[in-house]
């Protein structure tokens, strides 16, 4: 715990006169800012119970979690369960997602996402000598074919995987701001792995977040109140394979890892889901990406590999940029 708060944003990165945390789980950094400092231990044991929960639940790398029981009997055919409640949040929030994106966020590219090699824990992943990949033929069923009734019925089709990872860290990161707003005196910036969303009041002039490169250089510090921001990388999670070096994000129209025509995008939305769903919809995009976030009206930061970067209308420009 320091002060002054120093935080990222792909990481995204905060400077506030608060108290901050952080702590390990769901195989990220994931870091608490308080304007109250009487609230932030708290806010930290908050924080990594709902998290434990959310892994119990959702992770692809636990054989006991609902999400790896759902896929071992979804191997032999076309399957069903009742959903926990935490378990059917994040399924509605990874629907929310898919709808939003129009589909370029889709939570059942599991399967494609083990092919590639990202089925255990990513330092696992990275320790070995390479992996061969395993894409001919692989079928991304599609989040429309994913069932869910009212009364929490979820049906999947033969073969699926669900993948939360894409929304998981951006809901938890909105419910857990939410909590700790609703039960503890102050504000709240709480950032799991680069997916931030405050709550509660504000310091004066708003939370200075700071929009991180992989190697750590902050490009650009911006200002926040009550929205929430996110950045997707290709260049943080990483791994070799016998057709070079991959990334997690996978666009599910191929089933394929993304082309890397962004090295990361970083959006500013209404809560931090919103700005995860649009980022990583850009990376899936490539090219495409400024018109379509432009179309969806999300302010958004895209930066290439070669360090050049694009803005979309509602982006803050930079001091620099502003003054020429």
């Amino acid at each position: 715990m320091s002060t002054p708060a120093t935080f990222r944003s792909s990481d995204a990165g905060v400077v506030a006169e608060p108290v901050e945390a952080h702590f390990e789980a769901i195989g990220t950094t994931n870091r608490i800012i308080a304007t109250d400092q009487t609230a932030v231990a708290t806010a930290v044991a908050l924080a990594k119970d709902y998290l434990s929960d959310l892994d119990r639940a959702v992770s692809r790398f636990r054989d006991d979690s609902e999400v790896s029981r759902l896929a071992a009997t979804a191997a032999s055919g076309t399957t069903w369960c009742w959903g926990s409640p935490l378990f059917l949040d994040h399924l509605d929030a990874a629907l929310r997602a898919a709808r939003l994106s129009d589909g370029l966020v889709d939570f059942t590219v599991g399967s494609a996402m083990v092919a590639a090699g990202y089925d255990t824990d990513l330092e696992a992943v990275r320790a070995r000598p390479g992996f061969t990949l395993r894409l001919e033929g692989v079928r991304v069923p599609g989040w429309e074919s994913v069932g869910r009734t009212a009364d929490g019925r979820i049906t999947t089709p033969r073969g699926t995987v669900l993948d939360f990872g894409s929304t998981a860290k951006a809901r938890a990161a909105d419910v857990i701001a939410r909590r700790l707003a609703l039960t503890l005196p102050g504000g709240f910036l709480v950032n799991l792995g680069g997916d931030i969303a405050p709550s509660g009041t504000a310091p004066a002039g708003g939370w200075r977040i700071g929009v991180e490169a992989a190697d750590g250089t902050v490009l650009q510090v911006v200002s926040v109140t009550n929205q929430g921001v996110a950045t997707s990388s290709t260049q943080l999670r990483r791994w070799r394979t016998d057709a070079g070096t991959v990334h997690h994000i996978i666009d599910p129209r191929t089933g394929r890892p993304a082309p890397t025509a962004w090295a990361q995008v970083t959006c500013i939305a209404a809560d931090t889901l919103e700005a995860n769903t649009a980022s990583t919809a850009a990376l899936v995009l490539g090219e495409d990406a400024p018109d379509w976030l432009i179309r969806k009206g999300v302010a958004a930061r895209l930066d290439r590999p070669d360090g050049t970067v694009t803005f979309t209308p509602g982006w803050p420009r930079p001091e620099a940029e502003r003054a020429a």
